[in-house]
């Protein structure tokens, strides 16, 4: 439970130092998703502007936007876990006695590094593949597909990370580090 000098003093030097470089990795690449949102964004705008006012719409802005979209997913999710903004059923989580929705939030940062090394290794072997046979994207750009496919298992890393540090606080019977972006800073309330 946190003390009057706050979740940070409690959570040990470990824990403080994990929940740092989380923070500022994961706020690094939900940078990087935000810019590849804004870059999709603008890219789709001239297409549309291209197709429509001067009827010569680029072909491989689809394709760019379908792979950022890949990069915005695999990127933003640890953050979004350490939020607490992944979609949760918190109907009956919210109404538990704190001891039990500990250990649901527990059994739910397992269940994120389960994830996390799926896409990890299935992320890390696929890429392998299709390096060794040199595959390339279909469509217009024919970029190979290995480098994007590494996108899997940087995403899953970083959540594999952000798990962690949610199962660590759970089992040390500290809140949930719902921060607002910034490392080091949390509520330590639980979203309900």
């Amino acid at each position: 439970m946190a003390s009057a000098r706050g979740p940070a003093a409690d959570e040990g030097p470990a824990l403080h130092a994990l929940a740092t470089v989380v923070g500022a990795l994961t706020t690094l690449a939900m940078a990087l998703a935000a810019a590849a949102l804004l870059v999709s964004l603008a890219l789709i705008g001239w297409a549309v502007v291209m197709r429509y006012l001067f009827n010569a719409a680029p072909v491989w802005v689809d394709e760019v936007v379908g792979f950022a979209l890949i990069a915005i997913v695999m990127l933003a999710a640890a953050q979004t876990l350490r939020r607490g903004e992944h979609i949760a059923v918190d109907l009956l989580t919210s109404r538990m006695p704190p001891r039990w929705r500990r250990w649901t939030q527990a059994w739910g940062a397992l269940a994120a590094i389960a994830v996390a090394a799926i896409l990890v290794v299935n992320g890390w072997e696929t890429a392998a593949l299709a390096r060794t046979l040199g595959l390339l994207t279909e469509g217009h750009l024919e970029w190979p597909t290995w480098g994007l496919m590494l996108l899997m298992p940087a995403g899953g890393v970083l959540l594999a990370l952000a798990g962690l540090e949610a199962l660590w606080r759970a089992l040390a019977g500290l809140p949930p580090r719902h921060d607002d972006g910034a490392h080091g800073a949390g509520d330590g309330g639980d979203r309900g």
